[in-house]
């Protein structure tokens, strides 16, 4: 369900270059009640729809970015930085404008001032942006247009309306006061300022619904989300009751790129079949993880995987039937997430076993166990096994730590599980050869290993079932 690698992402809106200077603060200048900053570092990150690319990128997806820069160094930065990320980037390089930069000065990750560096686009008619547009439009899942009222997109309905009748989801981030322009639009997330300045005043939660509702109805958009900082997200739908998603932010650093986040968790949950409460909860949880970040953030897909997981998106119990497991597959690859397999009876639990398992967890970031079914450990193991149930076992592996997923299997070997799986480790135990190992081939075709770890000596279920029978018989 969250696996966003197949989606192709066109970015259109104000590109800009986020630079910081950092450095110590350590007395007021003489000059003037001002703090002195000796500058011993800089960096340099995307800013504004180059952010929102940045985003998308980092959650899996394909990005295609167009966006107007000058002919100057920081342009040429600018787009070193984002082909470097993977994004395709197609910039109409105009010797008319001048790269918009949003330089900071920072010292103890305080922001202390910023200067911007910009003009402004509105006075360029870029032709080659929307033909470029044009021609990039059947080939991608979405548009997203973040404005951020520079002039890029200062024809903004020519792009609405193209994506319209090219049948692609459009989401819209916007800044003029006048939201008129931005009608026919699938969904547009405003700030709670933005939204405001374009319906007035609100003085209760019932004034922003009812301004909202007749916005929708009006302009003929589908959804509202309305982003509240602190108060988190209302997500607004015709003649729909609103429904408020508290902020999940504990810890609040620097809001900077925010937005951009939830835009882009936002448009990529729906593309992916996400419903739309599922997606601004996802959006929303996002968001509190990129304000913990200082300056311009993104979120990668193996943090948001994470968040969703601690926050108890991913299933709360960890016995899983195989399709279950399968989409926890999915979303795990997805994150770029080490997933090593390792299969067995586990008909009673000894320390063997754990240290085994402890070893295993140690190779990757997530340890599915295999376990054989009672009809299948009959077979391996004589007619009085299993000594424990099916349900029993799984139980007591899913209870260890390091275990993250337990499912059984019924066949002779688990040659289908680990075809089903292909994990990026294939674990087993005692005097194996690798080639042995079933399942080996498949891992090792997928570009995966095959690790042999040694048991613990002299522990073994058989051996205490034999203990236990010499005790009884005496």
């Amino acid at each position: 369900m969250y696996d966003f690698s197949k989606l192709k992402v066109l970015v259109v809106g104000d590109v800009m270059l986020d630079s910081y200077w950092m450095g110590s603060t350590k007395r007021i200048s003489p000059e003037a009640p001002v703090p002195v900053v000796v500058v011993d570092s800089e960096k340099h990150v995307p800013g504004g729809a180059a952010n929102v690319s940045m985003n998308i990128s980092a959650l899996g997806a394909t990005a295609h970015l167009l966006g107007i820069v000058g002919d100057d160094k920081a342009g040429k930065k600018l787009a070193k930085i984002l082909e470097s990320s993977g994004i395709n980037v197609f910039f109409d390089v105009n010797k008319n404008a001048k790269t918009i930069v949003k330089q900071r000065v920072v010292s103890k990750q305080q922001q202390l001032i910023r200067i911007d560096f910009e003009e402004g686009f509105k006075h360029i008619d870029s032709v080659w942006l929307k033909e470029k547009y044009t021609a990039l439009l059947p080939n991608v899942d979405i548009v997203i247009l973040p404005d951020y009222a520079k002039g890029t997109v200062h024809d903004i309905q020519y792009f609405i309306n193209a994506a319209r009748k090219a049948g692609k989801l459009i989401v819209v981030d916007p800044k003029l006061p006048d939201f008129t322009a931005y009608k026919n639009t699938n969904i547009i997330t405003p700030n709670y300022m933005e939204f405001i300045r374009a319906v007035g005043p609100c003085k209760d939660d019932q004034e922003i619904d009812s301004k909202a509702q007749k916005l929708i109805k009006d302009l003929n958009f589908d959804i509202i989300a309305l982003t509240r900082g602190k108060d988190g997200i209302d997500l607004i739908r015709k003649d729909k009751k609103t429904l408020r998603f508290k902020s999940m932010a504990e810890e609040v650093f620097d809001v900077t790129g925010a937005g951009d986040t939830v835009l882009s968790v936002l448009a990529l949950s729906l593309s992916a079949g996400i419903d739309i409460e599922h997606a601004v909860q996802v959006a929303n949880l996002a968001a509190a993880c990129v304000v913990k970040k200082f300056g311009t953030a993104t979120i990668s897909i193996k943090e948001l995987h994470r968040v969703l997981e601690l926050n108890k998106v991913f299933p709360e119990e960890n016995v899983l039937s195989r399709e279950q497991l399968l989409q926890c597959v999915v979303q795990t690859k997805a994150a770029r997430e080490k997933i090593v397999f390792t299969n067995g009876c586990f008909d009673i639990l000894h320390f063997g076993h754990i240290k085994y398992l402890q070893q295993a967890k140690q190779l990757g970031d997530r340890l599915i166990i295999g376990v054989n079914d009672d009809a299948s450990v009959k077979k391996l193991k004589g007619p009085s096994r299993p000594i424990n149930s099916l349900e029993h076992r799984m139980q007591t592996i899913a209870a260890l730590q390091c275990v993250d997923w337990v499912v059984s299997f019924s066949e002779d070997t688990p040659f289908n599980l680990i075809n089903a799986i292909k994990p990026d480790v294939l674990v087993k135990g005692g005097d194996y050869t690798p080639d042995a190992v079933v399942g080996a081939d498949v891992v090792k075709q997928n570009g995966g290993e095959v690790k042999i770890l040694e048991f613990v000596e002299g522990y073994s279920t058989s051996n205490i079932i034999n203990k236990i029978c010499g005790v009884l018989d005496k």
